[in-house]
């Protein structure tokens, strides 16, 4: 009988053969499975740029997992998450605008361009377990269909 998966990493299919690696962590006791840059890509100065990972998640309907930018990258380059936490949502795996493709909304805050090479190790995924209130209605609207807002606006 076959396991029942929890949560884990794929590669999506525009990347398959371009050499992705799965996140790690690095540690026994590391909270966040490192993700890599899926391509080489320039941060400009006080600009936004967004970087594909290659990846998507797959988590129980109770959990989401968290982007946050590794420190040291973060504090030698002056880079952070435009809205500081990226938050990926269970039911991302997948989306039919994108396959779930998770990407990271860095910011340059320095003067200077930051060269992002593939492979590159630029944030960390953390698994989290959320709580809903009571009544809560959710899961009685529309089906996600892709990436950044693609919630709503309201």
């Amino acid at each position: 009988m076959t396991a029942k998966r929890q949560r884990g990493f794929e590669i999506v299919s525009k990347y398959k053969d371009a050499g992705i690696e799965l996140p790690v962590r690095k540690t026994a006791a590391s909270a966040g499975y490192d993700l890599q840059a899926a391509e080489d890509v320039i941060l400009l100065p006080h600009a936004v740029t967004i970087v594909p990972t290659g990846l998507k998640a797959y988590m129980q309907q109770d959990e989401y997992l968290g982007l946050h930018v590794r420190s040291g990258f973060s504090i030698k380059n002056k880079i952070s998450c435009i809205n500081n936490q990226g938050i990926i949502d269970a039911d991302y795996y997948n989306s039919p605008g994108n396959e779930g493709h998770i990407m990271v909304p860095l910011i340059n805050h320095g003067e200077e361009p930051v060269q992002v090479a593939k492979g590159m190790r630029i944030a960390q995924g953390i698994f989290y377990r959320y709580l809903t209130v009571d009544g809560d209605a959710a899961g009685q609207g529309a089906q996600r269909t892709g990436g950044f807002g693609s919630t709503g606006e309201k």
